[in-house]
């Protein structure tokens, strides 16, 4: 069932759906004028009218992210920025984004390579869905090209992740104590990644 509420001065649809096999109540912002509500049989409309009104303030927050994120149809993004298509004429964001990765990152690798004394046998590009860099065991690193959507240095993170990966084929502490001392703020710089996603 649906009902709608206003947040924000804007008119918001709340889905509510009962399951018999939910312990819990997990609420979920799907769109910027969408939040969906998964609890047991027994959650009423008033319990999520009740479980909006107390976590209101993290919806509002939320909204206001996803709003910044989203992008218009003739808008794409490019190093953590919108761009407009037709600024750039382009017929297919995916050829774009291999043609502008294969200008940046070779020089960021060789720059951190240098760095690291850490050299990869080859690099590679591809458009994953899940994986954003991977190190194969003969030492060669594939970047995923949708990396030019995020603020560059998401990219270099990601580098530093697979350069590490040369020296420690696992995520152990000393694989982490590596990837620190060359991106002391990786941990932000994830927060930052996740935020775009």
């Amino acid at each position: 069932m649906s009902f709608q509420i206003e947040i924000n001065k804007t008119i918001v649809t709340v889905k509510l759906e009962n399951k018999k096999n939910i312990k819990h109540c997990y609420l979920r912002i799907l769109k910027a004028d969408l939040i969906q509500i998964r609890a047991n049989k027994y959650f009423t409309i008033f319990d999520a009218k009740d479980l909006i009104n107390r976590k209101k303030e993290w919806i509002e927050s939320s909204i206001q992210k996803m709003s910044k994120k989203s992008l218009n149809d003739d808008e794409f993004l490019l190093l953590g920025e919108k761009k407009k298509y037709e600024n750039y004429k382009i017929k297919n964001i995916d050829t774009f984004y291999r043609g502008e990765i294969e200008k940046i990152l070779p020089q960021k690798v060789d720059e951190f390579s240098k760095k690291m004394n850490l050299f990869p046998t080859s690099i590679s590009y591809r458009k994953n869905k899940r994986t954003w860099g991977s190190c194969n065991h003969k030492n060669g690193l594939n970047f995923n090209i949708l990396l030019m959507k995020f603020p560059i240095e998401v990219m270099e993170y990601v580098i530093v992740h697979e350069l590490s990966h040369i020296k420690h084929k696992n995520h152990s502490k000393d694989f982490w104590n590596l990837v620190a001392v060359y991106c002391p703020n990786y941990k932000e710089v994830e927060k930052l990644f996740k935020n775009f996603l």
